[in-house]
Order: structure tokens, then sequence, then C-alpha cells
């Protein structure tokens, strides 16, 4: 149950950091401070959620897109967070696409070295 916690953490922290640095980074891209928190718990729930559900169907339908799952679920999720108000607001397609690039990479380095950062905390620990 702890380590479910500490990966759901994780995984909200990876998100709103990969929001913020598509906000920082894509002048179409915004994000209001106001509705931050609801933004990154949407996109993260949107995500944890999409992701398993496409790769599924990609497995099943379309196996020669299992690498883009990723992306996909990214760029969905995103989609999905954008339609609460307040939020997150994005100014045309390519912001679209570079947004989910984006935040498709600071989410998934975050997601393997945040790990390995807690683990050789808590390794060190028991030494």
């Amino acid at each position: 149950m702890v380590r479910f916690l500490i990966r759901a953490a994780i995984f909200v922290v990876t998100a709103a950091l990969g929001l913020l640095v598509a906000s920082w980074l894509l002048p179409g891209f915004h994000l209001d401070w106001e509705g931050l928190l609801v933004a990154v718990l949407v996109f993260a729930v949107a995500q944890s959620i999409l992701a398993p559900f496409i790769f599924n169907l990609a497995r099943k339908y379309a196996s020669a897109l299992l690498g883009g799952i990723g992306l996909v679920s990214t760029l969905i999720a995103l989609l999905v967070a954008s339609l609460l108000p307040g939020g997150i607001r994005v100014d045309d397609f390519v912001t679209w696409i570079l947004a989910a690039l984006v935040v498709w990479v600071v989410t998934a380095l975050g997601g393997w070295l945040l790990p390995l950062i807690f683990l050789k905390k808590k390794v060190a620990a028991r030494s």
C-alpha cells in the first residue's frame, strides 16, 4: 500500500512538472495557476486510466503503434484536462503535439528517475 501511494505521488508530481515545463517552453500552452491542481489531478487520473486502455486497443488492433502509446495517452489526457475551465488552454495544433511530447518526456524521465532517488535513500537508510 505504501509503495502504491509513493508511486501515485511520484506520478502526480511528474504530471505537475510536465505541465509546468510545457507552459514555460511553449508560448501557445497556457496553464492557469488557479486551476493548476485540478488540471494536474485530472491529467494524472486520465493518463493512468487511458494508458492501459489504449495499450490494450493497440495490442489487439494495431500492434505497430505500441511504441507510441505513451504519447497518444498523454495527448488524450491533455485533451481531457483541457475540457475543464480554468486549467489548461492550448492555442493551436502544433502546440498540442509539442505539449504532448514535452509532458511525455518529463513524466517518463521523472517516473524513471524519482523512484531511483527514493529507493537509493531507502537502501542507504537500511544499511
